[in-house]
């Protein structure tokens, strides 16, 4: 296990480790007991400590890339609490303080091919990708202005990256792997077009050629899902991709039930898996939409150990949620849902 550690000088000690155990309670598991706390995340965790002049924080992790996560999450919400009071940062211990980011790759364009009308699929290539077989589903992308090599972030003292700006800035989307292969360097990163310069994703997927070279940081997000009996599964295309490659993870003895809605039957995909499941399409603008099927899950039908898993536009993704929550009365640890876009927002 790689320990980092600093000592952050700031007023009202107390105040800020609980601005700290407020936020970080979305995101993992958090303990505060007086003047300590102690929160888990998937990357790593970390203690924090406050005392009459500030915060002692120790973070861990079990590589260099979490740690630069845990690292990182803490330098940026420091600043976001205490603005342009927030104290500069000096990591002592473990971790890298300069050059390359652990968590950076450098991928090469393999090959092009349409799954869909709607969804292309961009083979990669790239070395040292073993952690994202086994981490998080997603990945950002960072794609380089045209004409313009790529140049990727460096870190600074605070253990943060520094990303290229001016006329070298990168262009980052966020997209889950489809499917990977460490053993040859490969990955498959699947796409929706889009029309116009806004959707630089969906630009890079049409008009990539072998050769060209994109960013990759991650992996990202959760695993997938916790061992249960029977699984729920609602989404839309841009879910698809995580949808198959958890499905393709579980065993034998699972029971997946699977909605997806989409634009049409063209748009419809082949998912695989060892487990039994059933898979119900919707097309959009045909009848019930994927909220409206989601809200009609029932606590008889989910059972004392269903989980829900949901990938979806936002305001599909406010309405699962609050369903989860406020009707099935789930616990955190028996549902996982996402907005993985909203509509008319521009962005990753």
């Amino acid at each position: 296990m790689l320990t980092a550690t600093c000592d952050l000088p700031a007023p009202e000690p107390e105040k800020l480790l609980g601005l700290f155990c407020e936020h970080y309670v979305e995101h993992g598991a958090v303990q505060r007991r007086g003047a300590a706390g102690r929160i888990v995340i998937p990357y790593g965790r970390f203690a924090i400590l406050a005392s009459a002049t500030g915060l002692s924080v120790r973070a861990r992790a079990d590589d260099e890339t979490n740690l630069t996560y845990v690292k990182w999450g803490i330098v940026s919400h420091l600043q976001e609490f205490l603005g342009e009071a927030a104290p500069s940062v000096r990591w002592t211990g473990d971790g890298a303080s300069e050059g390359t980011p652990a968590f950076w790759r450098e991928l090469r364009v393999i090959s092009t091919s349409d799954v869909t009308p709607c969804m292309r699929r961009v083979v990669l290539a790239g070395n040292d990708l073993e952690r994202f077989d086994a981490g998080g589903l997603h990945v950002r992308l960072f794609f380089p202005p045209a004409g313009r090599p790529l140049r990727g972030p460096v870190l600074a003292e605070d253990g943060c990256p520094v990303w290229p700006q001016g006329e070298d800035m990168l262009t980052p989307r966020v997209y889950t792997i489809r499917a990977i292969d460490p053993a040859s360097g490969q990955l498959s990163i699947d796409i929706l077009r889009h029309d116009g310069d806004a959707t630089p994703g969906s630009s890079f997927a049409v008009n990539a050629a072998p050769g060209d070279v994109v960013g990759m940081a991650g992996p990202l997000g959760d695993a997938g899902v916790p061992p249960g009996q029977r699984l729920f599964f609602f989404g839309d295309e841009t879910a698809i991709p995580a949808i198959d490659r958890i499905l393709r993870r579980l065993p034998a003895s699972v029971r997946a039930h699977v909605v997806i809605e989409v634009g049409g039957p063209a748009e419809e995909q082949k998912l695989t898996s060892a487990a039994a499941f059933d898979v119900t399409w919707l097309h959009r603008g045909g009848g019930r939409r994927l909220a409206d099927v989601a809200t009609e899950l029932t606590a008889d039908t989910l059972g004392p150990d269903g989980f829900v898993w949901a990938g979806c536009e936002h305001a599909d993704f406010v309405a699962i949620r609050r369903h989860c929550r406020a009707v099935l009365g789930l616990p955190r640890e028996r549902h996982r849902v996402a907005a993985y876009w909203r509509k008319g927002v521009k962005g990753e």
